[in-house]
């Protein structure tokens, strides 16, 4: 993308009537350009621009309502800057855009733990306008500007991509379900409904808590994410991408092997890049199915986990297979 030519409504305005602000942190001088270039494209008011070390600085400046922010190598001095970003952020209300590489993303996800941002694995600069894009959608009052004809393909293209997460996020909730119960990322979990055995006499009924089967042999959900993995040396892996799935059977086999998962195994263990990745987990998070846990022995360090309903509902779901579980691809 030679230009950022999206042209976005201007956000809601601040208490002095401008655009809203926004802050660039970034060490790599061409990357601090493009970001500048892109936010104002995107109607932000640029109020500062630095290094990540500026972060660390005594006499701070109030962020901005977004702040950009580019990470991608960490050391002890960059960690503690996100640190302090991270709850600051959390403090104000400010929405983080991060971008960082594979090599740094367990560093970077591990000091984000306050400010829910969006994390961005060696993105595009298409990927950090759209990110910008989600941002301006939290902003009520929202008008358009005029959009050339390309811009209205982009938007156009982007409409039916977002369509289609949304239709499959809906059949991922099943039929009949609650909608006071769906959550706002789209996913919906349920426990199993527990069934009732007759009662002692009293004419009553009492719940019988059936024990939870073990989980699966991992060597066999391990032999399950190998068949499924075989298919992309025949066909595009687009054809056959679940992202969500293929997460949760690599942390039923780990959660069995009493092994730990960190944030960028589990993104290549999805089989989609690493940044279509993190929403997943992020949403997956939200709704229930995982749980973050930080390392007790290295507050840097934060790995994924199965929540406890849905190990409970993948044990479950393997024991109904039975012997046929090894067929699955």
């Amino acid at each position: 993308m030679s230009q950022a030519n999206f042209a976005y409504a201007t956000p809601a305005n601040d208490a002095a009537g401008l655009p809203l602000a926004l802050s660039i942190f970034a060490d790599r001088g061409h990357v601090r350009e493009l970001l500048r270039e892109d936010a104002e494209a995107a109607g932000f008011r640029v109020a500062e621009v630095g290094e990540v070390a500026a972060l660390l600085e005594g006499a701070v400046r109030p962020l901005g309502a977004v702040v950009l922010l580019d990470c991608p190598m960490v050391d002890g001095a960059r960690l503690a800057a996100l640190s302090r970003l991270d709850l600051r952020a959390a403090h104000c209300g400010a929405q983080l855009i991060v971008s960082t590489t594979v090599a740094a993303l367990d560093d970077v996800f591990a000091c984000l733990d306050q400010s829910g941002p969006q994390i961005l694995v060696e993105p595009s600069r298409a990927e950090r306008v759209i990110a910008l894009g989600r941002v301006l959608a939290k902003f009520p009052n929202l008008r358009l500007r005029e959009l050339s004809e390309e811009d209205r393909l982009v938007l156009l293209r982007l409409t039916e991509q977002v369509c289609q997460i949304a239709q499959r996020l809906e059949h991922l909730e099943g039929p009949g379900r609650d909608q006071a119960a769906v959550s706002e990322s789209g996913f919906r979990f349920e426990s199993p409904t527990t069934p009732f055995a007759p009662g002692n006499g009293d004419g009553g009924e009492r719940i019988a808590r059936t024990a939870r089967p073990p989980l699966p042999d991992p060597r066999l959900v391990r032999q399950i994410i190998r068949q499924r993995q075989l298919r992309a040396r025949f066909f595009d892996g687009d054809f056959f991408a679940d992202p969500a799935w293929d997460m949760l059977l690599d942390l039923t086999a780990a959660r069995a092997e009493h092994a730990r998962v960190s944030v960028s195994s589990l993104c290549i263990a999805s089989g989609v890049p690493p940044t279509t990745a993190l929403r997943w987990i992020g949403q997956m998070t939200e709704a229930g199915l995982l749980q973050r846990v930080e390392d007790e022995t290295d507050r840097r360090r934060a790995f994924i986990t199965l929540s406890d309903q849905v190990a409970d509902s993948m044990a479950r779901y393997f024991a109904e297979l039975g012997a046929q579980a090894a067929t699955l691809v």
